[in-house]
């Protein structure tokens, strides 16, 4: 499989014919016919369902347009590394929601000094499908939460650790988190990602009873219900920034400080290398400035 056969079989997958790939990749159709048939060849079977009209992709070839699709991208991609990378156009960018209001939002705004040219499209999600979509290509970074598993070709470098909180009404100031828990409802976060399972794991490991009032999605929202007093909950650091002051009462969750590492995840080959290393170094920038703990450390996490 050459890189004009790949072009072809993607041309057609797009077209949906080999008439109107052949106007895709500048050959006449007869020759997008030979192609094809030499690539069947090669692979030892056929990749259409050629009793249909026109020709339609069979699973195989279903599964053959893929792989050349990323074939073709790793190719693009390696080309502009070797060349120095993009510096301009859009930036597809990841983050996971609690860092989506603060951190991302302002480490872009230090990368304009440096790259005016580069403008900004943000995708907020969970770790997971942040991670599935820099890796289609979708995206070209995301910040997403540690302890999930890295695909094969990417990398996750981490930017910062914070600590996990246990709020309460400014009331309660004095309290420990057993009085806490005895004397208040707790609103949960619950959303399928890692902070809410690690959050589920140690009030187990609490081992106190948790009488439930409300449930969301959102750490605003969380937030927003302890400051009502409705209850206690736990939250990540970030997620007070915008409290306003005096109006929690805030202490430490876990019998050890509990933390949640967060990082930066990227193809291991991008034409935005240099671009990334710079919004890593804005992001590690911001976390600072927010008195998070920057994670400096340049030994990243590879895929498993």
């Amino acid at each position: 499989m050459d890189t004009r056969q790949m072009q072809t079989l993607v041309a057609v997958a797009d077209t949906g014919s080999f008439a109107a790939a052949a106007r895709i990749v500048n050959l006449t159709a007869s020759a997008v016919s030979q192609q094809i048939q030499a690539l069947e060849a090669e692979m030892d079977t056929n990749l259409f369902d050629r009793s249909k009209r026109p020709p339609q992709l069979n699973a195989k070839g279903d599964e053959v347009v893929r792989a050349a699709r990323q074939m073709l991208q790793i190719m693009a991609e390696t080309r502009a590394t070797i060349s120095g990378g993009r510096k301009g156009g859009m930036l597809g960018f990841g983050a996971i929601r609690t860092f989506s209001t603060r951190l991302v939002p302002n480490a872009f705004a230090r990368m304009r000094a440096d790259h005016p040219n580069l403008t900004f499209n943000l995708q907020v999600g969970m770790s997971e499908t942040l991670m599935a979509h820099v890796a289609s290509g979708r995206l070209d970074a995301a910040v997403v939460a540690d302890n999930v598993g890295v695909p094969p070709g990417l990398v996750w470098t981490p930017i910062l650790s914070e600590p996990l909180l246990l709020v309460a009404p400014a009331a309660q100031h004095g309290a420990t988190d057993r009085q806490l828990f005895r004397r208040l409802p707790f609103i949960r976060y619950e959303t399928p990602v890692p902070l809410s399972r690690q959050i589920e794991t140690e009030l187990s490991n609490l081992g106190v009873p948790v009488r439930e009032i409300a449930v969301s999605n959102t750490m605003p929202a969380v937030v927003g219900c302890v400051l009502a007093g409705m209850g206690v909950a736990v939250v990540p650091k970030i997620a007070l920034l915008d409290a306003p002051a005096g109006g929690l009462y805030v202490q430490p969750f876990g019998a050890a400080p509990i933390t949640r590492r967060v990082g930066l995840v990227r193809r291991q080959i991008s034409s935005r290398s240099a671009v990334l290393e710079r919004m890593r170094a804005a992001l590690l920038a911001q976390a600072e400035s927010l008195g998070l703990d920057a994670l400096t450390d340049d030994d990243p996490a590879p895929a498993a």
